[in-house]
C-alpha cells in the first residue's frame, strides 16, 4: 500500500535498523522500544491484521518469530520474551500493519500490562468453546 509507513519500512525505502530479512519478512528494531532490543517484525505482504493476512505467511511467521527470540535473548541476556500481536484500535494497534513485537523482558520491569484474571460461571466456559470451535 503507497502509504503504509510499515510497507516502506519492509521494502527498504524507509532506512531502519534491520536484524532480519527473507522474502517475506523484515525485522526492525523498535524506534520507541520497550527494552533496547525490542524487535518488530513485518511481512512484505501488506495485512491490516490477522484476520488479512494469507495463511501462507501466518505460516511462515512463527518459525521466523522463533529465531529472532532466540538471537534477542542472546543477546540482551534478558530474562523473557513477549511475543506481542495487536489486532484493531481496542487491542492496542497503532499501525494497521500487521508486526509483531519480539519484546526482552526482565524481572521486575513492570513494562508490559498484566490483566485481572476472570472467571466462568458453571458451564459456561463449555458452552463458550463450543460456540468458538463452531466458527473455527
Amino acid at each position: 500500500m503507497n502509504d503504509c509507513i510499515f510497507c516502506k519500512i519492509a521494502a527498504g525505502i524507509i532506512p531502519s535498523a534491520t536484524v532480519y530479512e527473507d522474502d517475506d519478512f523484515r525485522a526492525i528494531l523498535d524506534i520507541a522500544p520497550a527494552h533496547k532490543g525490542h524487535v518488530i517484525i513485518l511481512p512484505k505482504e501488506h495485512a491490516d491484521n490477522i484476520f488479512s493476512l494469507s495463511d501462507e505467511t501466518a505460516g511462515k511467521l512463527l518459525p521466523v518469530a522463533k529465531k529472532i527470540a532466540k538471537a534477542v535473548s542472546e543477546v540482551t541476556g534478558c530474562d523473557g520474551v513477549n511475543l506481542l500481536q495487536n489486532n484493531g484500535r481496542a487491542a492496542g494497534q497503532s499501525v494497521f500493519h500487521l508486526h509483531v513485537h519480539v519484546v526482552p523482558r526482565f524481572e521486575g520491569d513492570g513494562i508490559l500490562p498484566v490483566w485481572d484474571q476472570g472467571s466462568y460461571a458453571d458451564g459456561e466456559a463449555a458452552e463458550l468453546a463450543a460456540e468458538i470451535a463452531k466458527k473455527i
